[in-house]
């Protein structure tokens, strides 16, 4: 018994060069657009991945950017300090300063899973691409350079109005208020009790008690 096979298709001879040849015109109509780089800068979008910078204030060497890292590209040194009690009688208490704090550009893949993991908001992204360099070596940026790339970073984009205020925008706004509550209370009472005051200068002012006519 034989198999039995599907016919084959019958094809038009030229049929391909007649397809290549139509994807040639289409494409020689079309206007060509080159961007004009780097006299002309690209229009990035905001979430753009560019370089990582270290906002060095809020890190608390967690160390958990370093071990999620999938390239082993972030390399972290501390040393714990002793912080002296706050109050008589209390325990002092250790932590964590940083030493040094690196990234390996030539390793890293952009993943952005140690901007992810951060429970601090120490990492951020920045749309700054341009920072090739000759030598590999330059690649690894410290902690300096991590921070000078902080002022590449774009502001948050506007909640939406219908939002809830941020607790710590709550918070701090609520703390504001009060101090300014206790001041003005402290400038009025001030007033008054200046304002009550016997004035020393008046002739018409009776003398105290004790004192001499």
């Amino acid at each position: 018994m034989t198999g039995s096979h599907p016919p084959a298709r019958s094809r038009i001879p030229g049929s391909g060069l007649a397809k290549g040849l139509a994807v040639t015109l289409r494409t020689m109509t079309r206007r060509a657009h080159t961007a004009q780089y780097p006299d002309v800068q690209p229009e990035l979008p905001p979430r753009s991945r560019g370089v990582i910078g270290l906002f060095e204030e809020n890190c608390t060497v967690c160390m958990l950017c370093a071990r999620e890292c999938p390239d082993w590209c972030i390399y972290i040194d501390s040393h714990k300090e002793t912080v002296p009690a706050a109050v008589p009688g209390g325990r002092e208490r250790s932590r964590n300063v940083l030493d040094r704090f690196a990234i390996d550009f030539s390793l890293c893949m952009y993943c952005g899973i140690c901007i992810e993991v951060c429970p601090f908001d120490a990492l951020f992204w920045s749309p700054e691409f341009e920072y090739a360099e000759t030598d590999i070596r330059e690649l690894t940026h410290e902690r300096d350079k991590l921070r000078e790339w902080m002022w590449t970073v774009p502001a948050p984009p506007a909640l939406d109005p219908a939002a809830e205020e941020p607790k710590e925008l709550a918070a701090a706004r609520k703390t504001a208020e009060k101090l300014a509550t206790a001041r003005a209370e402290a400038e009025r009472t001030g007033t008054e009790q200046a304002s009550g005051a016997p004035d020393a200068a008046d002739p018409d002012t009776p003398p105290a008690e004790g004192g001499q006519a």
